[in-house]
C-alpha cells in the first residue's frame, strides 16, 4: 500500500471559478502511478533508475499483469481516471496467480 500526496490543481480551480477543484483533483491513473513509483523509490533513488521502474510499473499495468486500487476503487486502464483528495491510497494486484 502506497499513500501519494494529490496537489491542488489551482489551474482548474481558477478557469472554472469552482471551490470543488480545490476540495478533489481528477488525475489520470497513469500518472498517480507515476507519482507512485517517485514515492516508493524515495528522493535519493537516481533519475535513470526512476525512469526504468516508471516505465515497467506502466508496461506492465498498461499489459494487464496487476491492476490497482485507487481509494477502494480498481482500476486496469492507465487513462481512466481517479478524483482523489488530499492523500490517494494505492494498493497493487496481481490479475493471476503464481506458483509457489
Amino acid at each position: 500500500m502506497l499513500r501519494v500526496v494529490v496537489p491542488i490543481d489551482v489551474s482548474a480551480v481558477s478557469s472554472t471559478a469552482s471551490a470543488a477543484f480545490a476540495l478533489a483533483t481528477p488525475l489520470r491513473v497513469a500518472d498517480l502511478l507515476t507519482a507512485a513509483v517517485v514515492e516508493a523509490l524515495g528522493p535519493r533513488a537516481p533519475q535513470d533508475k526512476r525512469e526504468r521502474v516508471i516505465r515497467s510499473t506502466l508496461d506492465g499495468f498498461g499489459a494487464g499483469t496487476f491492476v490497482v486500487e485507487i481509494d477502494g476503487r480498481v482500476y486496469d486502464d492507465p487513462d481512466d481516471v481517479a478524483v482523489c483528495s488530499g492523500t490517494a491510497t494505492l494498493r497493487f494486484f496481481l490479475r493471476a496467480l503464481r506458483a509457489a
